[in-house]
């Protein structure tokens, strides 16, 4: 059964997360993007809790901005170490040292998944990625690729003043397409019910500015006409993951190609990947029995 609640954290934020299984277990934290919320994650929640697959705590917040979490209305607080520090301050009213024994994350979920592994290894047991790009691809892939340029211009259409006002006007009229117009979601699962879109409709009512801020705060985005690059060059010891970790990709992902997988073992050595045909960037919401065997089968292999 899935319970909800609200965790004030330490550092002035609060999240609103849910949850399923006895605290004390050892602790999987699940990680939403964009449009996207805690909610996605409840078929696996409910997987991983039962004891045939794990018997774990599990946990998914709504990333500060969204739902019903703390939104800041400065841009600066959506910097992606706050984010990680929301993450390790989580898990430290979880657990008394801290530790997450497996980080689900997706889109920008995955970013914030990333830089935690990257600066905690020791309180972390695995990682697990779906379509969410490494910062040392993704960088490669903004500066040298133009398919990969043209796939994330809308980064910068959601970092405009106005998007979270475009995005909200005439019941998310500009919203349903993210979810739409790539291949299978379009005629694949049909997985966006009434149901499921009123899930997102209360999500996004509660506002969307917090969201748009992490496009706003973000220097990882296709340069714009007449405007130099603020792409960082991060220092490898800002890019190297040293858990076990597991990349899971749907091939069918309009936004995020499949150029960003290469390299990518250059900056996690204990690294699986599994490619995804016929599936998109919302393969959770498409496939969630899928997407939990198979995350599965990666835990049991490196236990």
């Amino acid at each position: 059964m899935i319970e909800t609640f609200a965790r004030a954290l330490p550092n002035g934020t609060t999240l609103s997360c849910r949850a399923a299984g006895a605290s004390g277990r050892p602790l999987m934290v699940f990680l939403h993007g964009f449009p996207e919320a805690a909610f996605i994650w409840d078929e696996l929640l409910e997987y991983f809790t039962s004891p045939e697959h794990g018997g774990y705590r599990c946990v998914a917040p709504n990333l500060r901005g969204f739902e019903k979490s703390s939104s800041p209305s400065e841009v600066s607080a959506y910097r992606a170490h706050l984010l990680v520090q929301d993450i390790e301050q989580l898990a430290l009213s979880e657990n008394a040292d801290g530790r997450i024994e497996a980080l689900v994350a997706h889109d920008w979920g995955g970013a914030f998944g990333w830089g935690y592994a990257n600066q905690h290894p020791d309180k972390l047991g695995k990682l697990i990625i779906i379509n969410s790009p490494h910062p040392g691809t993704f960088t490669r892939e903004l500066q040298n690729n133009p398919a990969q340029q043209a796939a994330s211009a809308y980064m910068n259409f959601l970092a405009r003043p106005d998007a979270e006002a475009l995005l909200s006007a005439d019941d998310y009229k500009r919203m349903w397409p993210f979810f739409t117009l790539m291949k299978a979601g379009a005629d694949g699962f049909g997985w966006l019910t009434e149901d499921v879109k009123n899930q997102y409709r209360e999500v996004w009512d509660a506002g969307l500015t917090g969201a748009c801020n992490l496009y706003r705060v973000t220097p990882m985005k296709p340069v714009l006409p007449g405007k130099p690059s603020e792409i960082p060059t991060l220092p490898r010891e800002r890019l190297v993951v040293n858990v076990p970790t597991f990349v899971f990709w749907a091939l069918d992902d309009a936004a995020l190609l499949p150029g960003l997988l290469e390299g990518l073992e250059e900056y996690v050595p204990k690294l699986e990947i599994k490619k995804v045909p016929g599936a998109t960037h919302w393969i959770v919401h498409e496939q969630p029995q899928y997407v939990a065997s198979e995350i599965e089968a990666f835990l049991q292999r490196n236990q």
